[in-house]
């Protein structure tokens, strides 16, 4: 059947061996694992979960703290036993729990103490290990290890281990081997560097003497505060798991995501990318706030792939030429501003409005001062502006650019001024009269034959805007994609997502499926975001979130937040509003917010900075993975992270 796209060869394919389909939605097939009376994986549908944050000796909060998280869907309830005093109360929890009738699974979550995990999966329906802290300490040293003491070192794992796994086959109990990409071992940090390889081999040494012992009722997770390396660790996992043959279920999440909008897309960049790749069979939303609030955010992920919309089937991917498990951006031309090296544009759509004046151009990052008749430009400020048919009669700041629709552009004539045309596929293909400059051309995946890419090949002007709506975007997208790479069209692409009938909501987790998910894998040249009865505004800060989670074009600052358990030494809520409050004018410096040393130097990973409880009423300060300031009181803590930042010369003052 002759489907109208371009194909070619190229020498880079890379075969699908993560992925069922990169054109339809096909879950990989896992094997089920019982949890309790909640099965996981194979055909059960993708389960939701959360973490309690109360103290786990509290019995009476952390049962209340558990029954609003089952009421509000959550179907495993995880709590954290740091130590055999936890763990043993982890018995009355469950008993209150189910005199109440509450028969959630619960699930341990254990670092540094096997005692407390072996006592723990006796109680409890599955408990989650972390291989970079079972059996290790890390104490940050590079040790060069010849085989045979490596081997040395597995076996002594083995034999931490072995006890653990007979207490879960004993008792029915499964497991969650759970990578953190911060807590590696020093072991896997000395031979795979800090990789998503070593987080696979860190999880792939703990399976491997679970199969040794014949144990299988194993979920595994590799988690990062990243979205690229999160999605690249568990890609690599399963085409890993694939070659050995095994198909265990997978926990999703990105750790330490966050508050508020900017928690909620970096979560769905990285969990709805492993979506539309048909992996997770469970869900958990790490959002620095009460952790019923997580669970309509997962539920609205995983919805989306329970009702796919019966369509078309797109022209099967046999071979990609991208690859899945490294990040290479996709070579495109310049064109003005657009492409190649240049980070991401974004458009804002403004065509809705007939006559927009310059109070409009305050939500998109453009302020105007009358008295002295000058632009502000803040760093979340569009690149481009789509106008439809209308026209304004002021001058903007040289660095907006307008777009128009290609007849009204054309019946402008000499009052063009610097607007830039936008041609659909076939006024591409059929005028002459275009844009010395540049011409942004809107096609979809069934305008892309071989006389289009041609021609966008062939015009040094030509941008390509490449449309999709519904459900099925940004496979259609990544398809395209895939299109004009074989066909080696060099022409920048910006991506322009629809969403015509969503609250706004479900927008953001949306958008940020489907425009990340294509950004991480190095496509796309800029964002326009369209929704109906979304402001302007919230459409441009959603654009740059995107950005910002995918680390493609830095506007703000960022925090990596954990949130929270019973480990917790202070209020992560209180606390990092309080941080943002002072430090959220501080473009492109990251600052981890850690309630614990669990959640510390490692599993803030990339941090700048660090603010990280250490006992109750003290903080240690990090610079990157250095502890530089031991037992701050909390009351002056805030300030001395700031006096660290001025102190690297990274403070600048805020113009507010």
């Amino acid at each position: 059947m002759d489907t109208g796209l371009a194909s070619g060869p190229d020498s880079r394919l890379v075969s699908l061996d993560y992925c069922s389909s990169l054109t339809e939605y096909q879950r990989w097939p896992t094997r089920e694992v019982q949890i309790g009376d909640v099965p996981l994986g194979g055909t059960n549908p993708i389960r939701l979960q959360s973490m309690t944050t109360t103290d786990t000796m509290d019995t009476a909060a952390t049962v209340a703290q558990s029954i609003r998280m089952i009421e509000a869907g959550c179907e495993y309830v995880r709590i954290t036993a740091p130590s055999l005093r936890e763990a043993r109360n982890l018995e009355v929890i469950r008993g209150e729990l189910r005199r109440r009738g509450y028969r959630a699974p619960l699930v341990a979550d254990i670092h540094f103490t096997p005692n407390a995990a072996e006592l723990a999966a006796r109680i409890v329906e599955k408990v989650r290990i972390n291989p970079g802290n079972y059996a290790d300490r890390k104490k940050f040293q590079t040790i060069d290890y010849s085989d045979d003491a490596y081997q040395a070192e597995l076996d002594r794992i083995y034999k931490r281990f072995a006890p653990l796994v007979a207490v879960c086959k004993e008792y029915g109990t499964a497991m969650r081997i759970g990578t953190n990409h911060g807590s590696l071992s020093d072991r896997i940090m000395s031979r795979y560097g800090d990789t998503p390889l070593g987080m696979v081999e860190s999880a792939l040494e703990f399976l491997r003497i679970c199969e040794d012992l014949s144990f299988h009722n194993i979920v595994l997770s590799m988690k990062a505060s990243n979205p690229q390396v999160m999605v690249q660790a568990y890609r690599l996992l399963v085409a890993t798991m694939k070659k050995e043959g095994m198909n265990y279920p997978l926990h999703l999440g990105v750790t330490e995501a966050g508050d508020g909008e900017d928690g909620r897309i970096k979560s769905a960049v990285g969990i709805g990318t492993l979506l539309e790749d048909g992996l997770g069979d469970t869900i958990r939303v790490s959002l620095t706030e009460e952790p019923e609030h997580e669970i309509p955010v997962a539920r609205a992920l995983a919805e989306r792939y329970r009702r796919r919309d019966e369509a078309a089937p797109l022209p099967p991917v046999i071979h990609s030429p991208i690859d899945p498990f490294h990040y290479r951006r996709r070579t495109s031309a310049q064109r003005a501003t657009i492409g190649a090296k240049a980070v991401p544009v974004v458009v804002a759509d403004l065509s809705h409005l007939s006559a927009p004046g310059p109070a409009v151009f305050a939500g998109l990052g453009y302020n105007y001062s009358v008295p002295l008749d000058k632009w502000h430009i803040a760093d979340m400020a569009c690149d481009f502006v789509y106008l439809g048919t209308a026209r304004i009669d002021f001058e903007l700041p040289g660095t907006l650019r307008c777009i128009s629709d290609y007849a009204a552009w054309r019946s402008a004539g000499s009052e063009r001024g610097a607007a830039l045309p936008l041609l659909t596929a076939d006024e591409f293909l059929e005028n002459a009269d275009r844009s010395d400059e540049l011409n942004f051309v809107s096609a979809g995946i069934q305008d892309l034959t071989d006389r289009f890419m041609t021609a966008l090949t062939d015009d040094p002007s030509a941008v390509l805007v490449l449309d999709a709506a519904g459900w099925r975007g940004m496979p259609e997208q990544r398809r395209a994609f895939i299109s004009l790479l074989e066909a080696n069209c060099p022409a920048p692409v910006i991506i322009r997502q629809r969403y015509p009938d969503l609250q706004q909501d479900d927008v953001l987790l949306y958008a940020a499926t489907d425009c990340g998910a294509l950004l991480l894998d190095g496509l796309g040249d800029g964002l326009w975001l369209q929704a109906a009865d979304i402001s302007h505004r919230r459409l441009n800060n959603l654009a740059f979130g995107i950005l910002q989670a995918t680390r493609t074009r830095i506007s703000k600052t960022e925090y990596i937040s954990c949130p929270s358990c019973g480990r917790t030494l202070f209020d992560l809520q209180e606390t990092t509003a309080r941080i943002r409050a002072r430090t959220n004018h501080l473009k492109g410096v990251k600052i981890g917010i850690m309630g614990c040393i669990v959640n510390g130097p490692g599993e803030m990973a990339d941090a700048d900075y660090g603010y990280v409880g250490s006992g109750p009423g003290k903080i240690s300060l990090y610079r990157g993975q250095e502890v530089v300031r031991k037992s701050v009181n909390t009351a002056e803590a805030v300030d001395a992270l700031i006096d660290l930042i001025r102190e690297d010369g990274n403070w600048v003052e805020s113009e507010k």
